[in-house]
């Protein structure tokens, strides 16, 4: 794949829309049939993973290209895997996988025959909650040789496109999620999509891919400021709450449903019609350098959904003057609470010193983050490390109270992996964690283990 596409590709970090039976497996920041069983279920999920990595696990071939994993979502014991990728090698084999494919949930994690094959980038899946069906989102014009443009539902026995749903959107697709109130949320740079004048996000019917009249939001705005780099209004990423009421939703806006907002909001679902919450902070209007005018590309719940974690790009404010320490949401994790109303302060913040991440998740007892950082604790260095630092090389493990867990000498982060171009998605299951990345600069290891060029699962400790 070219290089220059990747530029666009590679700061994403998505989520899926994923349902699960009860008692089937503890998936973050998925959908459910049952929002309750779902809340019950990721309850159980504490303690840590190991910081080494499961064999064994599917991963990019060595084409020659830089190529990546966009997302990974469960469903019914099966992982299923999209991205920008041609080929995926396991078992000493290759499979010819053109941007979609799914394998075994546990070892030894076999390659399925499923191949929808789509013709270009797949930045995004949700399942049905039967795990019957996916619906795909991103910048393709056919899956299984059937002409469709950005969005399609396909069969997950087939991988055929399940024509009866609509399937067109006028510009990319970045993420689709499926809600326990069964609602399929659309978000991308399109201003129509299935028929539908929705500009950047939509609610489509799983019946027939229309406009199901759900939300009425209205986004709009891009980021202008003094040097600020090229963005387009988007809905980028989001992530369903543990008790599936509420959507968090990152992206290039100034204004959603008449409110005032930048870089995320949270999103009410309500019974019959979803509004804008009034959760929101000033820290979010804030800019940060000029190539990077939107930076809060990834987000993740706490189990108890008391707090919203982020993960940032941005490299340092706007405005900064060069001292130390660093201020404000650029190249930072940090915590919100989950509630409360405009002009919320963060509960912890910390820096990476000028690196970006990408991708968040959590469970009970830590929250991740991935990227291309290189260190974390580093509020006093910009790209080098400042007092303090502790490397943390491509993904790091904090406390729910924003300590950095590190080894046995507290010299490096317990986490960590080749950073490529960056951790693109997490997904923390009952078994452990995953990872999504890329291949870029023959970045092929995970916990110093090589083998896991854009896919790496961190098991249980």
């Amino acid at each position: 794949m070219r290089l220059s596409g990747f530029w666009r590709r590679w700061t994403r970090a998505g989520l899926i829309g994923c349902a699960l039976a009860a008692g089937t497996t503890a998936v973050a920041f998925v959908g459910s049939a049952g929002a309750g069983a779902l809340s019950a279920a990721r309850s159980a999920v504490s303690g840590h993973v190991s910081p080494i990595p499961a064999q064994g696990t599917p991963q990019l071939a060595t084409t020659g290209s830089t190529e990546q994993v966009r997302q990974l979502a469960e469903c019914d014991g099966l992982m299923y895997a999209v991205g920008a990728f041609t080929a995926i090698e396991w078992g000493g084999k290759t499979y010819s996988r053109h941007n979609v494919f799914s394998f075994s949930a546990t070892a030894p994690y076999q390659v399925t025959p499923w191949n929808p094959d789509a013709n270009g980038e797949v930045n995004s899946i949700a399942l049905a909650p039967d795990c019957s069906h996916a619906w795909l989102g991103g910048s393709f014009t056919t899956v299984a040789g059937t002409p469709v443009l950005n969005i399609a539902q396909v069969s997950t026995a087939t991988g055929s496109v399940i024509t009866s749903w609509a399937h067109r959107a006028s510009e990319p697709v970045d993420t689709v999620l499926y809600t326990p109130n069964g609602h399929l949320l659309a978000g991308g740079k399109f201003t129509s999509i299935n028929g539908s004048g929705r500009h950047f996000y939509a609610s489509l019917s799983p019946v027939t891919g229309q406009d199901d009249g759900y939300l009425d939001l209205h986004v709009s705005g891009t980021y202008t400021y003094p040097g600020a780099g090229p963005n387009t209004t988007q809905a980028y990423n989001q992530q369903l709450s543990p008790d599936g009421s509420h959507v968090l939703v990152e992206g290039v806006f100034t204004s959603v449903q008449g409110q005032a907002r930048q870089q995320i909001f949270m999103l009410n679902l309500g019974a019959h019609q979803g509004n804008v919450s009034a959760w929101n902070s000033t820290e979010f209007s804030q800019h940060c350098v000029g190539a990077h005018p939107f930076y809060i590309k990834g987000a993740a719940w706490s189990p108890d959904q008391s707090t919203v974690y982020i993960a940032t790009t941005g490299e340092h404010l706007d405005n900064w003057s060069g001292s130390f320490p660093l201020t404000g949401l650029c190249d930072v994790a940090a915590a919100f609470p989950s509630t409360g109303v405009g002009g919320l302060q963060p509960t912890w913040v910390n820096y990476t010193g000028c690196d970006s991440l990408y991708s968040a998740a959590a469970d009970a007892s830590t929250v991740y983050v991935g990227g291309h950082e290189r260190w974390a604790n580093n509020p006093s260095g910009c790209n080098q490390p400042g007092n303090g630092a502790i490397p943390a090389p491509g993904l790091g493990g904090f406390t729910p109270a924003g300590s950095l867990l590190t080894n046995g000498n507290r010299t490096q982060g317990r986490y960590s992996r080749a950073r490529g171009f960056g951790a693109d998605d997490m997904l923390r299951t009952s078994a452990g964690l995953w990872i999504a990345s890329d291949n870029f600069a023959d970045s092929v290891t995970c916990g110093g283990v090589p083998g896991h060029a854009g896919i790496c699962f961190l098991p249980n400790a």
